[in-house]
């Protein structure tokens, strides 16, 4: 046995912590401190027992009804930031950790998860019930499932900021991810160890099986593991709940032992020994119209750019100045320039013949397309003709006229119903980002829209207070919802008529990309209702308002008089402004149009 008042602490280093180990460029030993001996920034760690126990004493529970022999592992760190009960501390833990609390004897036992089997049950093992099969099993659809998990913990070792961890699977039907926050401080390779540990039980753990036992089988309890027999394979087994009557009603869901002992993750360096090589990025947040299917309407964009490129960039917000929690992150690097030259405006509808698109591009290249590819969709960028508004344009001739410097001919202006946003001019300096899959959508719901977030964006390796992170207020207006102007507005000299009610007819446009076909007879309606406003306009004032429900609308001779004192004729001209409306955004792009009789 060994003498403990004789033993002593090694090794305490006089080298600081947590500069020690992460400068090995500095301590050539540092790599060694991982696996080594050294007590220099480990003391401060808890064990996952204690720390349980603790929770448990807090809510008042006897130390003898407790029992933590069954945990295993240490724990940084732990902040409680709220008010909470121990028990929703511990189910953090737990879901971290990977451990069940079950009562048994009176007493409350933790027991980590991935413990071998304690039996083996056959069929005839079983009771079957009055009514029903012997025994359910039922298996989980794959999409319900998630296809990679993203776990947030803190560091310990730069200051408790913020670390992201992922584990995801390659060859599945599904597309979910899941993201969670852990307040707490754990090292990255083992918080990645332990989300690759979650990321499997949920795929392991949609096998679920109900069956009953005889009273015989009072010895189990839940927590504990048992291997079932059954159709030629032995299948594993963690007993999820019991419910005692004449027999017991057991759930268990499948259970894989080899996800309880996975390697760590890489371990990653510290930031502490990395010098800073690049600043906080180029960032445009961009309220557009919907571009692609797969991409809900309502959502923006984020689109970033640094050299070098960092790798991957983290999206955080917050509704004030603190608090921020991740939303998204991505990983492609946008092309985004600047105007070189003022932009003016131009026709819509057909090609821009006469104005030339002349941009510096930060890096990335840009090349001519034909026709047709431009028809698909090809060569799209937004330009940023005002704070916050961004007009669509295609080029389908590109030019090189100077290192990163191109000359965009041959224009289709106003795509996707920015036509409103057309600048006259758009001055030099203004923003280009060119429209491809490095945009980043990002994942708000329609309740998060026309609020003043706060966001910050940066490298995904550094925390969220990283000066490399840029900082920005947006507000999403959910651009991508707004209605489209109306089109064809007739005038009234195209037919025959006389001093009296007139008729605004016009032609309805849809936000919808399946609109843009030409071989369909109307294109569909993508609000939930058709209504639409028609300003009679004075110069900037507004004289009056028609409220209609379709494609026309009648300005009476009455209201013309009401108005102008005598109907309108021969030779006058009438200026309208025509919005068609949205249940979710009220007012869509206006049309503006000057009447001529």
């Amino acid at each position: 046995m060994l003498h403990v008042p004789e033993c002593a602490a090694w090794t305490w280093d006089a080298r600081p912590y947590p500069f020690f180990p992460a400068l090995t460029d500095v301590w050539t030993d540092g790599a060694n401190w991982r696996l080594g001996h050294w007590l220099t920034g480990r003391l401060g760690a808890v064990s996952l027992a204690a720390l349980v126990r603790y929770l448990c004493l807090r809510a008042g529970l006897p130390q003898d009804r407790i029992d933590v022999t069954g945990l295993w592992g240490a724990v940084e760190g732990y902040a409680i930031g709220a008010l909470e009960s121990p028990r929703a501390s511990i189910t953090t833990l737990a879901r971290h950790f990977g451990f069940d609390a079950v009562e048994t004897e009176g007493v409350i036992r933790f027991i980590m998860r991935g413990t071998a089997s304690v039996a083996t049950l056959t069929p005839d093992d079983l009771v079957a019930a009055r009514e029903g099969d012997l025994l359910e099993l039922t298996r989980g659809q794959e999409t319900e499932l998630p296809q990679a998990l993203k776990w947030q913990v803190a560091r310990a070792d730069e200051d408790y900021d913020a670390a992201l961890v992922e584990a995801r699977r390659i060859t599945v039907d599904t597309t979910r991810i899941a993201s969670e926050s852990f307040p707490m401080a754990v090292p990255p390779e083992e918080a990645e160890r332990r989300c690759r540990r979650a990321l499997m039980e949920a795929w392991v753990g949609r096998e679920t099986t109900a069956f009953r036992l005889p009273p015989s089988r009072l010895a189990l309890d839940p927590a504990d593991v048992v291997t079932l027999a059954h159709d030629g394979r032995h299948i594993p087994l963690r007993l999820v709940s019991i419910a005692d009557a004449e027999a017991r009603g057991i759930e268990a869901v499948r259970q894989d032992r080899e996800a309880h002992d996975l390697p760590p993750g890489s371990p990653r360096l510290s930031s502490l020994s990395q010098t800073v090589v690049f600043g906080a990025p180029e960032v445009a947040l961009l309220d557009l119209p919907q571009l692609t299917e797969d991409q809900p309407a309502h959502r923006p964009f984020a689109a970033a750019h640094a050299v070098p490129w960092p790798g991957e960039m983290a999206v955080f917000r917050s509704p004030s100045t603190d608090g921020f929690e991740l939303l998204t992150t991505f990983g492609g690097r946008a092309r985004i320039g600047t105007l070189v030259s003022d932009f003016f405006a131009g026709p819509t509808s057909r090609f821009d013949l006469g104005n030339a698109l002349a941009f510096d591009l930060l890096s990335g290249t840009l090349e001519s397309v034909t026709d047709l590819t431009l028809f698909g969709g090809a060569n799209a960028l937004a330009i940023e003709t005002a704070p916050g508004t961004w007009e669509i344009v295609q080029a389908g001739a590109a030019e090189l006229i100077a290192p990163d410097r191109y000359r965009l001919t041959r224009l289709l202006r106003g795509q996707r119903g920015t036509e409103s946003a057309m600048g006259n001019p758009t001055s030099a300096g203004a923003r280009v980002v060119v429209l491809d899959d490095s945009l980043a959508s990002l994942p708000i719901a329609e309740a998060d829209l026309g609020i003043p977030w706060n966001w910050r964006i940066g490298p995904a390796s550094r925390p969220v207070s990283d000066e490399t992170y840029m900082a920005q207020a947006f507000t999403p207006e959910g651009v991508g919802l707004r209605p489209f102007s109306v089109a064809h507005v007739e005038q009234p000299w195209r037919r025959p008529r006389t001093s009296g009610d007139l008729t605004i007819r016009w032609t309805r446009r849809s936000r919808a990309l399946a609109a843009d076909n030409w071989g369909g007879l109307e294109v569909p309606l993508t609000e939930e209702l058709e209504a639409y406003e028609v300003e009679i306009l004075d110069g900037a004032v507004v004289k009056r308002v028609l409220s209609t429900a379709a494609n026309s609308a009648v300005y009476t001779a009455a209201q013309q008089t009401a108005d102008w004192g005598a109907l309108l004729g021969p030779g006058d001209t009438l200026d309208i402004r025509i919005f068609q409306l949205s249940v979710l955004v009220g007012r869509g792009a206006p049309k503006t149009v000057t009447l001529t009789f």
